[in-house]
């Protein structure tokens, strides 16, 4: 290492630090995964000497990415061996935030589109995220993966394909995003599922992810009647052993979602996917690993 006048700056660093961790978030799915990248970029940006860049972004963007194209390689192989269903960990916030910001985020955080995220190669999902949520130019991303601009629109246009689905994916208002979700959270809460089934989609899936530490399904559940089954199945299980759940709407991923404790411990964060007025997916995260964290202080790194 050179001369502390020679190192590139800490405070580069520091100013592009929100912009790094959510490209991480968004390309890992886990808050502590993506404090590890945003860490080791770090480490790897103090060795480096200030004539070697012209732009403290693109550098910063390169090392990153890379970084989490590597982790996601090998996170492959354990998510293979992971038991049921795997799902992002949630950035679970209170309600207060601006909600204009929190619909500026939900469209690239919510559990839906990191779901979607996770049918693409870590080539794929970087291109794809740096051009379609981070607007870099394809000369900008082809350094950055070591690809060609030309290979790199390949490769977003194959991504989207991917992940685009042929209905609109967030055609709910955040007011009726909100709504559906307090009708759930109070079915939930009084074990009265007929009455939503009203609002769920026909070809409704629930997905829920225990990581094998704790009770989940271990496949997703698809179709209204019997996600409307398990879920009384789970109020009649919990109301035999005596677990009394307090509910509380949170801020998860941008989106309204519900927080289900016992005893104050968080046990279960629950978000909807919605369409008009139907709920269209359901997803619990289960896994006491990734409810760890109370992560406000990551809410206004997610830009």
């Amino acid at each position: 290492m050179g001369t502390q006048d020679s190192v590139a700056s800490t405070d580069d660093f520091l100013e592009y630090r929100s912009l790094l961790f959510a490209i991480a978030y968004r390309m890992l799915g886990t808050v502590m995964d993506a404090e590890d990248m945003v860490q080791d970029t770090f480490l790897k940006w103090q060795t480096v000497s200030k004539s070697q860049v012209r732009s403290a972004k693109s550098y910063l963007t390169t090392i990153i990415t890379r970084l989490c194209i590597d982790r996601l390689r090998s996170a492959q192989v354990q998510r293979e061996q992971y038991i049921g269903p795997w799902l992002p960990e949630p950035i679970v916030t209170d309600l207060s935030a601006d909600p204009h910001h929190r619909v500026e985020l939900a469209d690239s955080l919510t559990m839906a589109f990191l779901v979607m995220l996770e049918r693409l190669s870590p080539i794929e999902r970087a291109v794809f995220l740096l051009r379609e949520i981070f607007d870099y130019n394809y000369d900008e991303i082809g350094p950055i993966v070591e690809k060609s601009a030309v290979n790199c629109r390949q490769i977003a246009r194959r991504a989207r394909q991917q992940v685009t689905k042929p209905r609109p994916r967030f055609s709910s208002s955040p007011e009726q995003h909100q709504q559906l979700t307090l009708k759930f959270m109070q079915a939930c809460q009084q074990g009265e599922m007929e009455g939503l089934l009203q609002y769920l989609a026909d070809d409704i899936t629930l997905w829920s992810d225990g990581g094998g530490h704790v009770v989940a399904a271990l496949k997703p559940i698809q179709g209204a009647a019997k996600v409307s089954g398990f879920l009384r199945a789970i109020h009649r299980y919990q109301r035999k052993l005596g677990q009394i759940s307090a509910l509380n709407l949170v801020q998860v991923n941008g989106q309204t979602g519900i927080q289900f404790s016992i005893s104050n411990k968080v046990e279960t964060i629950a978000v909807l996917e919605t369409l008009g007025h139907k709920i269209t997916s359901i997803f619990f995260i289960r896994n006491p690993e990734k409810l760890r964290l109370k992560q406000a202080h990551h809410a206004s790194s997610l830009h």
